[in-house]
């Protein structure tokens, strides 16, 4: 689904190569309910950019940020973002998609993952993705964290998680954010977001991510194969 004409989601472009930058631009901004509001060629920019946008008003929904950057690189600049501001989501955009690198943009706070050659329907639905508080993960990249996660059986984690637990992980595995978990199972925001950190901790995961791609890949949630 796509937002009302009146709630566009507001976006800012993140990356060193003009090309590149500009392409971003021109097909994001041709979506309708899409805004571009901003770009710029490097991490401290975009810090300085998103500033000067929160002062009029205009602050992002989603940045869409590439990762290799010198001197401040994506991931540095997705942590600083995050940690100013934690209504702004952010889309990793990368030539790369080395597990390291795949794992550090997340737990600085990335929303989703993709590869350049991802075409420019997928990259329009990460933003939405990201927008809503869902995780969107190019496919190569779900595999390559998917094939990480190793030693951790169904009965260790039925085991290891109360009742509770379990079914907060199965949302997470529908990629819920916590402020849905807390709508579907009558609790508070800030219980959901305790829950996660739990479930996280008891099975040695490092991001939600994680536990959304193990709850899919043990059957603990179905997952539709059509649109």
């Amino acid at each position: 689904m796509t937002a009302a004409p009146d709630e566009r989601i507001r976006i800012v472009v993140v990356d060193d190569h003009d090309v590149v930058r500009r392409g971003l631009l021109t097909v994001l901004g041709g979506e309708p309910d899409l805004e571009v509001v901003g770009a710029a060629e490097g991490g401290m920019r975009a810090l300085d950019l998103i500033a000067r946008l929160d002062e009029r008003a205009q602050r992002p929904d989603v940045v869409v940020m590439d990762l290799e950057m010198a001197p401040v690189d994506g991931i540095e600049t997705t942590r600083q973002i995050r940690s100013r501001y934690d209504d702004v989501e952010v889309v990793a955009l990368t030539s790369f998609g080395e597990e390291e690198r795949v794992r550090a943009a997340l737990e600085a706070g990335a929303s989703g993952y993709l590869l350049k050659d991802a075409d420019v329907d997928e990259v329009a639905a990460a933003v939405r993705a990201a927008h809503r508080g869902e995780l969107q993960l190019d496919p190569a990249v779900a595999r390559l964290l998917m094939s990480s996660l190793r030693g951790i059986s169904r009965d260790d984690v039925s085991s290891a998680l109360t009742p509770r637990e379990l079914e907060v992980l199965a949302l997470v595995g529908t990629g819920r954010a916590n402020k849905e978990i807390a709508a579907e199972l009558s609790i508070s925001e800030r219980t959901a977001r305790t829950h996660v950190s739990n479930i996280l901790r008891k099975l040695g995961l490092a991001s939600r991510t994680q536990a959304a791609l193990w709850a899919v890949r043990e059957g603990l949630v179905e997952v539709d194969d059509g649109e």
